[in-house]
């Protein structure tokens, strides 16, 4: 088929005659539901778990804290130096490592660690995503690197999707240098089709709502 007889389909298609002039897009439409909290939670938690991600609904902060050391049992951890952490104790407890360092002590941190513990500056309920900002408070490395990320979502940072997010935060590059959405755990598939976790990220995540 010739390239003319190609487009001349694809103007068909569009109800389009040759040489007429493109007409301009519509508008950009942002459109935010309302969907109460805890329906965000039923819907974040839900489409987790179908993500093959471990998901803990705190009831309270000391039930989301016992979580944490009871999963920890003394193994390595490397933290972020969100409030959360800190408000909670994370970063106090036996065996987790936590502060500002330059790059190369945190690049070595987070490869000798078996576990990254974060918080989220937001979360998306309806595809189960962590949104992070790359910042002295949340490090890529830390959520990156360590084969198993933990996150503790505040509730109230629990939104209802893209729309919402971009609402909330027109131009992230003007909060952030990166922005990163992490949804489930690192996966890939080659040309066979085969699923392998845990490639290009933690091969296992654990979602805390908190």
């Amino acid at each position: 088929m010739s390239k003319e007889a190609i487009l001349g389909s694809i103007r068909s298609a569009l109800g389009r005659k040759a040489g007429e002039p493109v007409p301009a897009p519509p508008p950009v439409r942002i459109v935010v539901p309302e969907v109460n909290l805890e329906a965000r939670c039923a819907q974040f938690l839900a489409v987790l778990e179908t993500l093959n991600v471990n998901t803990f609904d705190a009831p309270t902060p000391e039930a989301a804290i016992a979580h944490v050391a009871e999963f920890l049992e003394g193994r390595a951890a490397l933290a972020s130096n969100a409030p959360l952490l800190a408000e909670l104790g994370i970063v106090s407890m036996p065996g987790v490592l936590s502060g500002v360092m330059d790059l190369e002590t945190l690049r070595e941190e987070a490869e000798a660690r078996p576990i990254g513990i974060t918080s989220a500056d937001y979360a998306l309920a309806d595809t189960g995503t962590l949104v992070m900002l790359s910042s002295v408070a949340e490090a890529r490395l830390v959520s990156l690197l360590p084969p198993i990320h933990v996150a503790l979502v505040p509730r109230e940072r629990l939104l209802s999707g893209l729309d919402e997010l971009f609402t909330e935060m027109p131009v992230p590059a003007a909060v952030s240098s990166s922005m990163v959405l992490i949804t489930g755990p690192s996966r890939t598939a080659d040309i066979e089709q085969i699923l392998v976790r845990g490639v290009h990220g933690p091969g296992e995540l654990h979602v805390i709502l908190v």
